[in-house]
């Protein structure tokens, strides 16, 4: 099908806008919603052409749009080798989980956010990121990020080096690179164990899912057989943790376009973050207060960081988890991510604002992706025939009859993603959700660092101690935030909204202290 049929403005315009902010309710919080960045940033990103390309809207609806036309850069196409894939993309960041978002993905990027002492990576005094004299951040990652990434970025430096501390402790013959890598596959081994059994089951609350994601890990048996027994029966019983040797089914590791078009879900993002004042509260809040509505433009970029600083961390934190990102559905697409300034590789603002919404449309059909039908038969899945076998919502069919007429072949995947009738606990599609399950394992089972190289020997003891002890997110915001965490966190998932108080350790109940 053709690249601009039907415009990839008029679907963002008609299909994509914000009409109202929709929330998730409580399933899923701004933690949550910075977290899928943080990975998204660890694993992908498009080598780029140097040829550009622009896109107009067309008259009918450039009044309404935020950008009449904006340009882009080509996304660059390398031959496979392949007789069944001509041609495909390189990436710019490593695909492994190796916690590339903060470490880098090159020499140059890995020596400039270390201290070269004991191991350790650079924080500032505050335990924020630090930034270089254009106020960009020093950090694995720098490109399009806000203020919720960075936190996590500086949240996992802190838990890098805090391992550093942990394993000079116990082997204080270990010389700084020593340390440096031990921690960084500690580390990296935390922020995969967390995505899998932690924030993938609040994106998908079912409790067929809480055991599938746990089986990955720790297999049939659970944690404490695999603890006691190690990896002796297979991945079936001991999970995909710990295999004698990687698994690539015969096609080297690589993420596919298809993951990453099912990961676009930027509609979790609000039009305004909502600040809590977490210093004039008291015990009887089941929140803080409201301090401040910030525009989300605000806490982007360089602008975003200057923020952060000002806001701190544990404001920051306890703000995010408070706060409900937004629903996976059509007319839920960020306004301010139509009229935005987009970072290079290297974290500088581009000279040409870019509407996302659009782009989005476009990259899927550039680089090959099937549309919504044809995406669904390829995955064995039943194809639909009429917009209301997607979906029992008449505004939405007849909003999809306007862009698309009645031909659902049209249908574009991200739109057909956003449209799509969710399962019960689902934040996403069942179509999103194969891809998922099917890339999930495969992180796994086809890296070597969670499969052959999972032991003592590569981690250190202590350092796979460490790892085994880490089941949520949850866990590494109490090991650096103990007091917050006591104060504020009342959820069994960080990912979750803190929606109560848990009772301060020195309240004693009205009626106690009357008896006393």
């Amino acid at each position: 099908m053709q690249l601009l049929e039907p415009h990839p403005t008029v679907v963002a315009s008609k299909l994509f806008q914000r009409k109202k902010f929709i929330d998730c309710g409580k399933q899923f919080n701004m933690i949550a919603c910075s977290w899928i960045q943080f990975m998204i940033h660890d694993w992908i990103d498009h080598l780029e052409d140097t040829e550009q390309v622009e896109i107009r809207a067309p008259d009918k609806i450039s009044s309404g749009c935020p950008l009449n036309s904006f340009k882009f850069f080509k996304t660059k196409k390398v031959s496979t080798g392949s007789p069944h894939i001509k041609s495909g993309s390189l990436n710019t960041r490593t695909p492994w989980w190796d916690g590339s978002v903060i470490y880098g993905n090159n020499k140059e990027g890995m020596g400039r956010v270390r201290t070269f002492q004991d191991g350790k990576l650079k924080l500032s005094k505050q335990g924020l990121l630090q930034h270089d004299e254009k106020g960009i951040p020093i950090s694995g990652d720098v490109r399009n990020c806000w203020a919720g990434f960075s936190l996590l970025q500086a949240l996992f430096i802190k838990e890098h080096n805090s391992v550093c501390d942990m394993l000079t402790e116990h082997y204080p013959h270990l010389d700084d690179e020593q340390l440096y890598r031990h921690a960084r596959l500690v580390t990296s081994a935390v922020i995969a164990k967390i995505h899998t059994i932690d924030w993938t089951v609040e994106l998908l609350k079912s409790d067929t899912l809480l055991a599938g994601m746990r089986i990955n890990w720790y297999g049939f048996l659970g944690k404490k057989f695999k603890d006691l027994s190690g990896h002796i029966l297979g991945p079936m019983l001991n999970g995909l943790v710990g295999l004698k040797k990687p698994q690539d089914h015969g096609v080297p590791y690589s993420l596919t376009e298809e993951f990453v078009s099912v990961y676009r879900m930027h509609t979790l993002l609000p039009e305004k973050f909502i600040l809590r004042d977490i210093m004039s509260s008291t015990s009887e809040d089941k929140c803080p207060p409201t301090l401040e509505e910030v525009p989300m433009m605000e806490l982007v970029g360089t602008e975003g960081e200057r923020r952060l600083s000002k806001i701190g961390m544990e404001q920051m934190l306890v703000s995010m988890g408070h706060q409900a990102c937004g629903a996976i559905s059509l007319w839920n697409y960020p306004s301010w991510m139509r009229n935005l300034v987009a970072h290079d590789i290297n974290g500088e603002d581009r000279p040409d604002p870019v509407d996302m919404a659009t782009l989005e449309i476009y990259r899927d059909r550039e680089r090959g992706v099937a549309r919504y039908n044809e995406f669904r038969r390829n995955m064995l899945m039943i194809p639909i025939s009429k917009w209301e076998d997607l979906t029992d919502d008449e505004e939405v069919v007849e909003g999809l009859h306007e862009v698309y007429g009645d031909d659902v072949e049209k249908l574009d995947l991200l739109v057909g993603l956003h449209a799509e009738k969710k399962i019960k606990g689902f934040a996403i599609s069942e179509t999103a959700f194969f891809i998922f399950l099917l890339i999930a394992s495969r992180r796994l089972e086809a890296d070597r660092f969670f499969t052959t190289n999972f032991n003592s020997n590569t981690y250190t003891e202590k350092g796979l101690e460490w790892v085994n002890k880490t089941e949520t997110l949850k866990d590494v915001i109490d090991r650096h935030f103990p007091e917050m965490a006591r104060k504020w966190m009342s959820c069994s998932s960080a990912f979750s909204v803190w929606d109560s108080m848990p009772t301060p350790a020195n309240y004693i109940p009205l009626f106690l202290r009357s008896v006393a």
